[in-house]
């Protein structure tokens, strides 16, 4: 059976990585929503339902250095050209595994499948739960390939003041599954800080196409 995105996922949250060769793997979109490039040390996955042979071409053609040619700008401009896709940015993809027990703060449920900040989670995952906090809102979802994610947050009025470490640690306590992802702007320290504050630890680069 071919590995899917699912295996790679799932064998990296355990700590088996894909080998550091300077490689590329492609395999196909988990679905027709999620589409991109996962980078990890020294080795390359590409989720897209295209022609491998001219995703491969595309990729020699950057005359970048092979370890970074996956996420080198030309590259990634002409797959949002052959797929009409778009992106926002590369983030810093990060995991932490489950927690036992009750979150370590008060929590509510938002149930309104109509709240702006639920109604925005479903265009990214599914089987979405939203929850505020005096100050924040938490996020739970499944994500690229089913995997659960988490997304933080914050009022303005709330930052610094650990608010949002509470919140990434609550996310891991409520996770339903063994393993919790997240995705992190580099350029946004804080919540680079944050989620390393909350236990996760950082597995790739990863660019997601986004259908429109």
């Amino acid at each position: 059976m071919s590995e899917t995105l699912g295996d790679i996922l799932a064998a990296a949250a355990g700590g088996r990585f894909p080998p550091m060769d300077g490689g590329t793997t492609v395999v196909a979109q988990p679905n027709p929503r999620d589409a991109g490039v996962l980078a990890f040390t020294a080795h390359s996955v590409i989720f897209l339902d295209e022609d491998e042979d001219w995703i491969r071409a595309t990729l020699a053609r950057t005359d970048a250095d092979p370890l970074g040619a996956s996420m080198n700008p030309k590259f990634l401009a002409a797959l949002m050209a052959r797929t009409g896709r778009s992106m926002n940015c590369v983030d810093l993809l990060t995991c932490a595994p489950a927690l036992p027990g009750e979150p370590p703060i008060a929590l509510t449920e938002i149930e309104d499948q109509e709240h702006p900040r639920v109604a925005r989670a479903w265009k990214f995952r599914d089987e979405v739960r939203v929850w505020a906090a005096d100050g924040g809102v938490l996020v739970l979802g499944r994500g690229v390939a089913g995997r659960w994610e988490a997304a933080v947050e914050l009022d303005e009025s709330a930052r610094g003041q650990r608010l949002g470490i509470q919140l990434a640690l609550a996310a891991r306590h409520l996770v339903p599954e063994p393993v919790l992802w997240a995705q992190q702007s580099p350029g946004n320290a804080r919540s680079v800080r944050t989620f390393q504050a909350a236990g996760f630890r950082p597995m790739g680069s990863e660019a997601l196409l986004l259908a429109h």
